[in-house]
Parts: C-alpha cells; sequence; structure tokens
C-alpha cells in the first residue's frame, strides 16, 4: 500500500509517470547521470537532474537549458537580458510549460515567465518532444516541459546558495524545511536577486542588462498518509520583479514620458495558490483518483520608451484525474475533466484588449504496454473554449525495442492555441514600429486560433566503443501549420504586422546525438541540429527570422573521486549557432540596416566547482569566455525616439564575457 501512495504522488506531479522509474534508476546507480534518457518510457522524454543543474549557476530556470541538447536558448532582445528558450525551432508559447503538471508559463507570463522560477528550487525538468498527453490540455505543439520542485518530505533542513557576477548581479537562496509531523512536512523558500550597476560594454549608449530586483517566497506543504491512501501538496507563491533599461544616461524619475532619454521599465507581480489531492483505493491498487487546482494572479506595468503596455492575467485551472486498467496492468487508462480560466486585462497605449477566455474539455488516454518491447498510448480529448469554439485534439504516441539498448519511438497529434500577440512579442516594444493587425474577423484580436500537427520519429541505442559507455540517436520531427499567427517583420522595418497564414507554414527539426565516456569520470555529450523552418509572408517565402539552420552543442564534464566527502568537479560547454535569417533592414538608411543574414558564432561557458565538505562547496565559472559580442545591436541608438530605433533583433550575445562565483551550504 505504501508503495501505491508513493506512485499515486509521482502520478499528481507528473503524470507521463517518468518519475517513478527516474526514482528506480537513482536507487541502482552508483553515480547520477546529468541527463537521463529511458529506453522503456513511451514518450521521447529526458529529464534535467539536480546534478546537470549545478553544471551553471543556474539563478532561474530560463538558464538551465545551457547544457542540454533538446533545447536551443537565445537572447529575446538587446535590452532585457532575457533569455527565450525554443524546441525543435519553435519558441516557447508553442511549448506547453507546466509546473508539476500544472500550466505555469502561458499568457501574461510568456515573455519573462521562465525567469520567475529560481534554479535552486528545482528537482528535476522533463522533457518531452513531440505534441505531449492529452492529460494536460491540447496546447502543446512542439513539446512540453515539466518542472518538478523539491519535496518537503524529503528535502534537508537548510540550503543556503550564494552568487555574484561581474555584471552585477547577485543572489540569495535559501531554503527551510521541518517536518511538522510523521505525515505533514513543511518547505519556505526564500530568493533575491539585483543587479545594482550599469554595464555598457559595447559602448552604444545603451545598459546591456537591466537594473534590477526580485523576491520570491514560496510556501509548501506536503502530507502523506501510507494507511489512508491519502497524499496532498499545498503551494503558496508571492513574487515581485522589478527592471529599468534603456540608455546609460535615463533617469526614471526625471525621464520617464519625455524624449530627453530612452527608458523602459517592467514590474511585475505574481501570486499563486495550488493545491493538490489524491487517493489511491485500499482494495485496488492499480486505481487512483487525483485532484488538481491553481489559481494565479499576474500584474505587469511596463513601458517602453513612450510605448505603453499593461497587463493583467487572473487565472484558475482545475483538471480531475481519474486512473485505473482495463482487464490486467497490461491495458491501462487516464480519464477526467478540467476547466480553465482566463481574465485579461491588457492595455497597448490607449488601446483596450481586454477579454475574459474560458474552457472545459474532458479527456482519455489509453495505455498498452507488454513489459516488454512495445507500448502504445492513444489519447483524445474535446474541449468547448468560448473563443476557439468546440474542437477535438487526437495525440498518439508508440515506443519498440527491436533489440537489447536500442529504442525506435513515434508520435503524431494536433494542437490549437490562441496566440497572445503583444505578451509573447513584447521585445518589438523596445522599437519604433508600428503594430498592424490586418485580420478583423477572429475572436482573439481579429485573428483565429493557431492550428498545427507534429509529426515525429526517433531512435536511440545504447552499445560499447573501445569498452567505454557511449550512446547515439537521432530524431526527425515536422510541424506543419494549418493556422498560423503570424508575425511578420519582412515588410518593413518600421512596422510589423499580424494575421493569419495565407499560404504554408512547416518547420523541420533534425537532431543527431552522440555521448560517450571517453575516459572514467570523463563525459563527452555532442548534438547536431538541422532546422529547416519557412513562412510564407506577405512578400514572400522566408527562413523563420532569428533561428539558425544549424547549431551545434559540445559538453564535457569530469569529476574526481570522493574523498573523504571532497571532491572536484569540471564542466566545459561549446554552442555554435550558423548564420540567422534576419528581419528586413534594406529600406533603412545604410548606417541602420542588417544584412539579410548575420555571421555564424560561438559561446564557450566554464565552471568549476570544489565540494569542501558534505555541507559546504564552492564554484567559480564564466559564460562567453570566448568575449563573443554582437557587433550591433540595436539600429538607430543614437536616436532612439526617431523612426530607425529597434532593439529586438538580437542574434548573439550583447555583454560579452561574464564570471561568477558562488557557495552552497547544507544543514542535512
Amino acid at each position: 500500500m505504501k508503495k501505491n501512495i508513493m506512485l499515486l504522488g509521482m502520478i499528481l506531479l507528473s503524470v507521463a509517470a517518468f518519475s517513478q522509474e527516474d526514482l528506480d534508476e537513482v536507487k541502482i546507480t552508483k553515480k547520477q547521470k546529468g541527463i537521463k534518457k529511458s529506453y522503456t518510457l513511451t514518450s521521447n522524454t529526458s529529464v534535467i537532474t539536480s546534478k546537470e543543474l549545478l553544471k551553471a549557476a543556474c539563478c532561474n530556470l530560463a538558464e538551465s537549458f545551457e547544457t542540454n541538447p533538446s533545447i536551443d536558448v537565445n537572447f529575446s532582445d538587446a535590452l532585457t537580458g532575457t533569455k527565450q528558450i525554443k524546441m525543435l525551432g519553435l519558441t516557447s508559447p508553442y511549448l506547453l510549460i507546466t509546473e508539476e503538471n500544472i500550466p505555469s508559463v502561458r499568457g501574461a507570463s510568456q515573455a519573462y515567465g521562465l525567469s520567475f522560477t529560481p534554479g535552486t528550487w528545482i528537482e528535476s525538468v522533463q522533457i518531452t518532444k513531440g505534441a505531449g498527453s492529452v492529460i494536460n490540455g491540447y496546447e502543446s505543439i512542439s513539446g512540453q516541459i515539466n518542472t518538478e520542485l523539491l519535496k518537503p518530505l524529503n528535502d534537508i533542513p537548510f540550503f543556503l546558495n550564494v552568487y555574484g557576477s561581474t555584471d552585477a548581479r547577485f543572489e540569495v537562496n535559501t531554503h527551510f524545511n521541518k517536518k511538522l509531523s510523521d505525515k505533514w512536512a513543511t518547505s519556505l523558500f526564500v530568493h533575491g536577486n539585483a543587479r545594482v550597476a550599469k554595464n555598457d560594454m559595447n559602448d552604444d549608449g545603451f545598459l546591456d542588462n537591466p537594473l534590477g530586483k526580485q523576491i520570491n517566497v514560496l510556501n509548501r506543504y506536503q502530507y502523506y498518509n501510507p494507511e489512508s491512501g491519502l497524499v496532498s501538496f499545498i503551494n503558496f507563491r508571492y513574487m515581485n520583479d522589478k527592471k529599468q533599461t534603456g540608455e546609460v544616461d535615463f533617469d526614471k524619475d526625471r525621464d520617464r514620458g519625455t524624449t530627453n532619454h530612452w527608458g523602459s521599465e517592467i514590474n511585475t507581480e505574481r501570486f499563486d495558490v495550488s493545491t493538490k489531492i489524491g487517493y489511491v483505493f485500499k482494495d485496488m491498487p492499480y486505481q487512483s483518483i487525483g485532484f488538481q487546482n491553481a489559481f494565479n494572479s499576474h500584474n505587469q506595468n511596463s513601458y517602453f520608451g513612450l510605448n505603453l503596455y499593461d497587463i493583467k492575467q487572473n487565472s484558475f485551472y482545475s483538471n480531475l484525474i481519474f486512473n485505473s486498467i482495463i482487464n490486467n496492468t497490461m491495458h491501462k487508462f487516464s480519464t477526467g475533466l478540467n476547466f480553465t480560466y482566463d481574465q485579461y486585462q491588457e492595455f497597448v497605449n490607449v488601446n483596450d484588449y481586454s477579454r475574459i477566455d474560458n474552457s472545459v474539455g474532458a479527456f482519455f488516454e489509453y495505455t498498452y504496454d507488454n513489459a516488454d518491447n512495445f507500448s502504445l498510448i492513444l489519447g483524445g480529448r474535446v474541449d468547448n473554449h468560448n473563443r476557439l469554439g468546440f474542437f477535438v485534439t487526437p495525440r498518439l504516441h508508440m515506443r519498440y525495442n527491436p533489440w537489447k539498448d536500442g529504442v525506435i519511438r513515434f508520435s503524431a497529434g494536433r494542437g490549437k492555441r490562441s496566440a497572445n500577440i503583444f505578451a509573447e512579442n513584447q521585445q518589438l516594444f523596445a522599437s519604433s514600429r508600428t503594430f498592424e493587425i490586418l485580420d478583423t474577423n477572429g475572436k482573439i484580436y481579429g485573428l483565429n486560433p493557431e492550428i498545427a500537427w507534429n509529426y515525429g520519429v526517433s531512435f536511440s541505442q545504447k552499445f560499447k566503443l573501445f569498452n567505454k559507455n557511449a550512446e547515439a540517436g537521432f530524431d526527425f520531427y515536422r510541424t506543419d501549420f494549418q493556422n498560423q499567427a503570424v508575425v511578420d517583420l519582412m515588410q518593413s522595418p518600421q512596422e510589423v504586422s499580424f494575421y493569419n497564414l495565407r499560404g504554408s507554414s512547416f518547420a523541420n527539426s533534425f537532431q543527431f546525438e552522440f555521448n560517450y565516456e571517453l575516459i572514467h569520470n570523463l563525459n563527452l555529450r555532442t548534438a547536431y541540429k538541422y532546422y529547416d523552418i519557412q513562412t510564407d509572408y506577405l512578400t514572400g517565402t522566408f527562413q523563420r527570422p532569428l533561428q539558425a539552420k544549424h547549431r551545434f552543442l559540445g559538453n564535457l564534464e569530469y569529476e574526481t573521486n570522493l574523498n573523504n566527502g571532497k571532491q572536484w568537479k569540471f564542466d566545459y560547454t561549446f554552442n555554435w549557432s550558423g548564420k540567422q535569417q534576419l528581419p528586413y533592414t534594406a529600406s533603412n538608411p545604410v548606417e541602420d540596416q542588417f544584412p539579410d543574414f548575420s555571421p555564424s558564432y560561438a559561446v564557450m561557458n566554464v565552471q568549476v566547482t570544489r565540494v569542501i565538505s558534505p555541507v559546504l562547496e564552492v564554484y567559480v565559472g564564466g559564460e562567453n569566455i570566448g568575449n563573443y559580442k554582437q557587433q550591433k545591436a540595436i539600429l538607430g541608438a543614437e536616436n532612439p525616439f526617431g523612426p530607425n530605433f529597434d532593439a529586438s533583433i538580437a542574434y548573439a550575445p550583447i555583454f560579452g564575457q561574464m564570471y561568477y562565483a558562488g557557495l552552497r551550504f547544507k544543514i542535512k
């Protein structure tokens, strides 16, 4: 019975059920892997463990993917320092991003939401390529990223992380954990960060990174009773984040709303409450029921020069899940209902785009697993949305193991979503572009919802090479858009147009990965990625702007053996990005033009960690140690209120070299 309660807890936190297998692997493996891949899961899922998260400073979730071959990380603009992630060549709005399987980064939080989860809070991150499970909703198109937070019943009593860097960024993370009884435990996470000095490494008169500060507090409770069959979680969270960027000489008290100096402030306040409760039937250990609920309030007030953008989103999410079997455990199913409510108050300058979205849906997912070499997940859901209408979402995942340590997977599925065109493209406010919505007949900003099909196949194989462990694999995914909210930057440098797709749009993604243990404790990870992403714009067919066609990742990690609790860890990461299609700027004066394509470039990161004892470790590292910088980051920087100003075209790092140091202290 106790095992069944534990299993239910994992189901509540990760419906894909990877977590249970993950725990089993940890128990039987002496050294934990940084990234784990299962050969028995039906979906193409990998897990970033806490070991991988410690390879970098890992200040927040957006900065947790630098060493991951499945995710591409880019800067969204030349001002805010915000990192944007992509999977299969598509930006994060096409990803379903969840926290313990409750949707988290969506709507108003799309632009900056990944930076609101501190890295030290994270236990693991699960990455699933392709259309996800219907249990988690209908919006997933290119994949799903699910974050698991540290659990109160398993956490240590106290943890402290202190961090400082040469770009004047400082952070403190403290975790307090207490077992209230044999069934109750609570954790209090407190995070604070600040950037306190102005930096302009490329001498263009603008800050390379924003000044800012953030306070982030999470209080969570966990209940676990193996006798009654109950498990539950309760979370309370408050976050306040303030950013200031723009010209070095900008003073917010003096210059806001004027043309003295160009500046921007982005102030966000967020409050979240979530609950989960699950029950395992005593006489039927294969049967369980779970109930998830979440409320959040997200309030952003911001301006970019003379552009004003305010958005407030109040959301409620509820999901009821029932799990059981058909005849025997080879045939399992999950079914349930969920409800989503979103109230938006959105203002773009003087225009009011406020609205209310709500949907109710039902899902059914059948799983067949012969416990040997074949498994299948066939799922479908029906939803009724006040703007998207009534629609059906089918999903399919299959796995086949043709021989030992080899696995073939196939997936296909449909996704549908409403594009929040302003929240998802806030970097464009940092320009002199006018915003034009060309369609007016749709129900979301005059646009119709986005619809896409995703298909994928993958193969992975473990083997021995020169008597050392090796692993190789490839995957190919294609996304076909039946309808898309096109963000057109290819017509004029003074305008961005939004309209529904008037031709074809697709994204082909191919990845080859090779991992090898060079010598004992020295591991190599490599990945080559090729993207063919094209869209029909009004002026012709182009590659998706700011997306490299070729990318390469290499990572070397080495660690010494533990000796009386002491250890050295070394990590080196090489990221190469090929040329990228750039937005159209040819009609600007020559000094304010970009070429059609950016140059290729490489970025190198390193970190050294010294484990002094089981309770104390220190680390030093560097990012972009080759000091590569985008030569021209901001068009029209000398006249930011003129017609050619544009800080949204960032294809490479702006800041250059950055070095950091920190320590971690634990009470076990």
